[in-house]
């Protein structure tokens, strides 16, 4: 099975960017991020051409999950519990029937946080402590899951071109990585981390000051694996060169392949 996230900075506008990823790297699920659509607006119509089925939780203009799939999902389910007044559309479950047994796939749009001074700041902590109980609960129940998409966490400072740039950066700040190490201490694994210690491997470039050109990315776009998942692990991968198509998204797939 094979499994990817991308966070693709509007799907209208990344389009045919997505359909061709979809007929070359051809996965099994793909989990958008940054739809920037209500689910009216969501191409479901090109994407079934191309072969796929759409879970989706848009949101107009703004943020927006989504799952693709081959086949169809056993189990949608809509929104990060544990808090009945967020309105942003920033999770999203499919469960997918396998030869090993049931996967659940989670499409992640973690909040930014920045500026740090201001309340999205608790938002973003809220929602990672809100993203554990879930995580918690799935590993208590055994499940064998993906949680994927955009976490808008560098986890090391290996993992940013310069991390002393970061410093005080949300994505970079104490907390965000303390919580996303409490992640991994549930038992998760992290899919690239398990399969190279190398820096410089980014899933980001800003489309400001030469980034891509220039290599000066940074790495903030995870799949993290259950144990039951970890097991199955084969390979894990980050599609840099969709970063150098004509408009393209600023974020690149991350993709694994479970035996």
């Amino acid at each position: 099975m094979r499994i990817a996230t991308w966070n693709v900075n509007s799907v209208r506008q990344r389009l045919p960017h997505l359909l061709d990823y979809l007929g070359k790297a051809a996965p099994d699920v793909l989990c958008l991020q940054e739809l920037k659509c209500v689910d009216d607006a969501f191409p479901r119509a090109e994407i079934e051409a191309a072969g796929y089925r759409s879970a989706v939780h848009g949101q107009k203009g703004f943020n927006g999950v989504a799952i693709l799939t081959r086949a169809e999902p056993l189990e949608v389910r809509i929104g990060l519990p544990g808090d009945e007044g967020d309105v942003q559309s920033r999770y999203i479950e499919a469960v997918m029937a396998g030869p090993a047994g049931p996967v659940r796939v989670a499409s992640i749009y973690l909040p930014n946080g920045n500026p740090p001074d201001t309340d999205k700041f608790p938002y973003k902590l809220g929602f990672m402590d809100r993203l554990i109980r879930r995580a918690s609960e799935l590993i208590q129940a055994e499940d064998c899951f993906v949680l994927a998409g955009d976490y808008n966490v560098i986890p090391e400072p290996r993992d940013a071109y310069d991390a002393a740039a970061w410093t005080g950066d949300a994505l970079f700040l104490p907390d965000t990585r303390r919580r996303f190490r409490t992640l991994l201490n549930l038992g998760l694994t992290e899919a690239v981390r398990a399969t190279t210690d190398a820096a410089g491997v980014y899933s980001f470039w800003d489309y400001q000051a030469g980034a891509w050109q220039k290599d000066r990315g940074i790495r903030i776009d995870h799949l993290l694996l259950s144990p039951r998942a970890a097991d199955r692990l084969r390979s894990a991968a980050i599609d840099k060169h969709v970063r150098a198509a004509d408009k393209p998204s600023d974020h690149v797939p991350v993709r694994i392949d479970l035996g």
